[in-house]
């Protein structure tokens, strides 16, 4: 009996009722080594560990990756390294680089890709809502102009473009499809939507969207969707999964969501809602290899209780839970081990299932942690370990175990 028979058999899905359909293109672009290391709490890593996050994306299969704004002699010098890592190794990974639509920028862009060898698409971006065009003193001729410069350079120079209208959902459309198709004119081959503030809700994502693929990119061939949000309303994750049903091409994010403010998408809570979905089928065992890599070189925020990557995702000390999961390990049966009590598998994203003893614990918690040690069990020795986990107000260590296994 197949998995996904089983799965069907044991488990009603209310989500599957209505779903909407999977959508035709799906990539993701990391934007970790970038947008990510714009927060003020997060630390820049050593190239040797921006080099490891680019391997662990191709092997997590990201389409592409931000590999800096090189407009500073150390940025500049990790972008041309990370791109001849990209060419060195054939990694299958798009780099981009992000670029104010100014000329030193894209020049900056041009650089690394001549040092590189390879093609590195510039992600040029212009802010456009009214709120930044009266703080910046612009009037639309003078955007366009910007966005037509450094399009023309970049396309001039043989870059693939990427034009990224910065606050895209406070924008007013008008000044939106005036500006992208002056990109597209220009020979811009992908736009991006961006949520700079984290304003929109799913149903803005889609609105959004929609006018953009018709009023916007109708009559043009071959134009790519970006979508490129951030999480101040706690919304980030929700708006992604809505702009990949919209139409988007392609959604950004940041591992552990790091970034300006409260940070982007978390990348890795998208491919766990894409994998579950079922809409992709990339192999995402390495994913907390990559998120600890973010956590402990990045100074990532990685709280106990963050989704399928926190320390308690997967973990339990009450007794309920505990035995429900013992009795199906007891079955042999991984597959309802990783189930019973629990909405995410945790074996299809790199984790187990741990059960620990603590104040709200039963035998089944004591008889497990004892048999995955070794340690034959005995009625006094499980009675002593539960009247001690009794009398305590967090779950027992190890060595606290230990101790008492000793003792009897």
């Amino acid at each position: 009996m197949s998995n996904a028979f089983r799965a069907n058999e044991l488990i009603h899905d209310w989500n599957a009722l209505k779903a909407p359909k999977k959508p035709k293109k799906i990539e993701l672009n990391d934007e970790t080594l970038r947008d990510g290391l714009q927060s003020p709490s997060i630390t820049d890593p050593p190239i040797e560990q921006k080099i490891k996050a680019l391997h662990l994306m191709a092997e997590l299969g990201v389409a592409a990756a931000n590999i800096g704004m090189p407009t500073g002699p150390r940025s500049k010098q990790d972008a041309i390294a990370l791109a001849r890592e990209i060419a060195r190794h054939k990694l299958n990974i798009r780099p981009n680089c992000a670029a104010r639509t100014a000329i030193p920028d894209v020049t900056a862009v041009i650089e690394v890709s001549q040092a590189a060898g390879i093609s590195v698409e510039a992600s040029t971006f212009l802010g456009s809502s009214g709120i930044r065009k009266l703080a910046e003193g612009w009037d639309l001729d003078v955007m366009r102009k910007h966005t037509e410069t450094a399009v023309k350079l970049a396309v001039q120079n043989k870059l693939p473009v990427m034009f990224v209208t910065e606050d895209t959902t406070r924008a007013h459309p008008q000044t939106l499809k005036k500006l992208y198709r002056t990109a597209l004119d220009c020979g811009a081959y992908r736009i991006t939507l961006a949520d700079t503030v984290g304003h929109a809700t799913p149903l803005g994502v889609k609105n959004l969207i929609r006018f953009v693929k018709t009023e916007v990119v109708k009559g043009y061939e071959n134009v790519q969707i970006d979508w490129h949000g951030h999480n101040d309303r706690g919304l980030a994750l929700a708006n992604s999964l809505a702009a990949f049903e919209a139409g988007a091409h392609c959604v950004h994010g940041t591992i552990l969501g790091i970034g300006e403010r409260v940070g982007n998408t978390a990348l890795d809570q998208l491919l766990v809602n894409l994998k579950l979905l079922d809409w992709i089928d990339n192999d995402l065992r390495k994913l907390p290899e990559y998120v600890e890599l973010v956590a402990k070189y990045c100074n990532g925020p990685l709280p106990f209780n963050y989704p399928v990557m926190g320390r308690d995702a997967f973990r339990t000390s009450t007794g309920v839970h505990a035995a429900a999961i013992v009795k199906a390990k007891q079955k042999g049966d991984d597959f309802l081990a990783n189930r019973i009590y629990s909405g995410v598998p945790s074996d299809l994203f790199g984790r187990n299932q741990e059960i620990e003893i603590g104040p709200a614990s039963g035998h089944h918690n004591v008889e497990f942690w004892l048999h995955s040690r070794g340690i034959k069990p005995t009625p006094q020795m499980i009675e002593a370990i539960l009247q001690r986990a009794k009398q305590s107000r967090t779950v027992l260590s190890e060595e606290e175990l230990q101790r008492v296994v000793e003792m009897k």
